[in-house]
């Protein structure tokens, strides 16, 4: 037994392979060290069982056995996640969705798209930009699964004028606890019909169901985009400008907050210059629209709010060149921070966008206080700001003990500004305790009737989300 839950034996072994050919079936030393982790920089916890499903009823029958046989089931897309959510703390069945990754239909009267859910996000990006559609959804890391987006409720830097996965998510089909296959939701518009099941999938992170299939949303695809780089003398001034421009007559398709040292990482890591750096802040905008004149109208005002709270130029990115540069620097963020240091840890919290300065001025009172590095970035105009604690020379001891009293004062002044603990990561793992601390016992008291009412027996991705 592990906790309370079945070791997987033999006959368990003969039975998955009797249900997934045996080439797709993995235990033991076959399973590779990539499947102990996902990007959160936690312990390794291995599976005792690896699983490739092709459909859904392969994935329905084992998780029917495993739910008999009280054997804890995780769900795996591409290993993207940055909280623990796909590692298998329990041990238990792994069950790859990995080549479950068609396209099944696009119905462009109904402007949606139906795919499998190990279908890569850029993989349905490029597709229906083919077919002069857009899926706005952009999370950071464009080789997540569309499984694991909608499983985290991804966000990303359009959220401000589109919104985040939820937004974009017509219809699932969910494999449950009981293997039973279920469909939520579906093409309509609308939906009054009781509860929605659907929304409650949505950033479960594979603690109620199992998604094996989308329906999203599409929208006609802009014509045109351009961004704005506008340099500050300070992260303070660049940010106090954001409410202002959220309240423009035009939304801005994104408003990315970043800092000169951040930006230095980046060319570093990339081997190219980006065209400003002489600043201590910066803000990207970008809006589109249907032709270069409209968005140039969009905009027009921008200039004369950002000027009025300190902005000391403004660079138009509309060259494709200029375009790859700025955009390749901001989405290469993580990776260059990472390389710049022996070892990090992240925190996503996200608080109201008129508290985003506050909080990264308590940042700077953090970094004196526990006499450690910390970079930050962010999504200035939905409030997600994301924060790295660098190990650099650090022994293991001194780093845990560092990173602990970091992370519970950026958490506690995130609830103190009303904000809250994730903003696009989810909880996985590493955030349960800090969920615990911020929800109410109310609250906290509905999302375990809601697991249990789901999956008793607590087989799915268990240790996730709520203890």
């Amino acid at each position: 037994m592990i906790g309370t839950y079945k070791a997987v034996s033999d006959a368990d072994l003969d039975f998955i392979r009797s249900v997934v050919a045996a080439e797709r079936v993995f235990s033991g030393a076959e399973i590779s060290e990539d499947y102990s982790h996902d990007e959160h920089s936690g312990d390794a916890h291995f599976p005792e069982v690896y699983v490739q499903v092709l459909n859904a009823e392969e994935l329905s029958k084992l998780v029917e056995y495993a739910n008999e046989q009280n054997i804890p089931v995780i769900p795996r897309g591409a290993g993207t996640g940055l909280v623990g959510g796909s590692v298998p703390i329990y041990g238990g069945m792994m069950i790859g969705l990995e080549k479950m990754n068609r396209i099944l239909e696009l119905d462009e009267e109904n402007l949606t798209i139906t795919v499998e859910s190990g279908v890569l996000l850029m993989e349905v990006a490029a597709f229906v930009e083919a077919h002069g559609l857009f899926y706005p959804p952009d999370p950071g890391e464009k080789a997540a699964t569309i499984g694991g987006n909608i499983a985290t409720n991804a966000g990303g830097m359009r959220a401000v004028k589109y919104g985040v996965t939820r937004d974009f998510v017509r219809g699932l089909e969910v494999v449950l606890p009981s293997g039973e296959i279920v469909e939520l939701g579906g093409k309509v518009v609308k939906n009054s019909s009781g509860y929605s099941l659907k929304d409650l999938m949505i950033g479960s992170e594979g603690t109620l169901g199992f998604i094996t299939k989308a329906i999203l949303k599409l929208v006609p695809l802009p014509k045109k985009s351009i961004s704005l780089l506008i340099p500050f003398e300070d992260i303070s001034s660049a940010i106090s400008a954001v409410p202002e421009i959220r309240k423009s007559e035009v939304t801005p398709t994104a408003i990315e907050f970043m800092e000169r040292d951040v930006i230095l990482d980046a060319e570093e890591y990339l081997g190219k210059k980006f065209p400003d750096k002489s600043s201590e802040a910066y803000l990207i905008l970008t809006y589109d629209g249907n032709s270069k004149e409209e968005i140039e109208q969009n905009f027009s005002g921008v200039a004369e709010i950002c000027f009025a709270r300190g902005g000391l130029d403004l660079l138009i990115v509309d060259t494709d060149e200029r375009k790859e540069v700025v955009w390749k620097a901001r989405g290469a963020f993580l990776e260059a921070i990472k390389g710049s240091t022996t070892k990090l840890d992240e925190c996503d919290v996200v608080v109201p966008v008129n508290q985003v300065s506050t909080f990264i001025q308590y940042l700077y009172t953090l970094k004196e206080k526990h006499d450690i590095r910390i970079k930050s970035f962010g999504h200035a105009g939905d409030g997600n700001v994301h924060i790295f604690i660098l190990r650099d020379d650090l022994n293991e001891a001194a780093w845990q003990e560092k990173l602990s009293a970091v992370f519970e004062d950026l958490y506690q002044k995130a609830i103190e500004l009303k904000g809250k603990v994730s903003g696009e990561h989810g909880i996985g793992y590493a955030k349960v305790a800090y969920l615990m601390e911020e929800e109410s016992e109310a609250v906290l008291n509905i999302m375990k009737a809601i697991k249990l009412a789901f999956d008793p027996k607590n087989i799915m991705n268990p240790g996730k989300i709520i203890r």
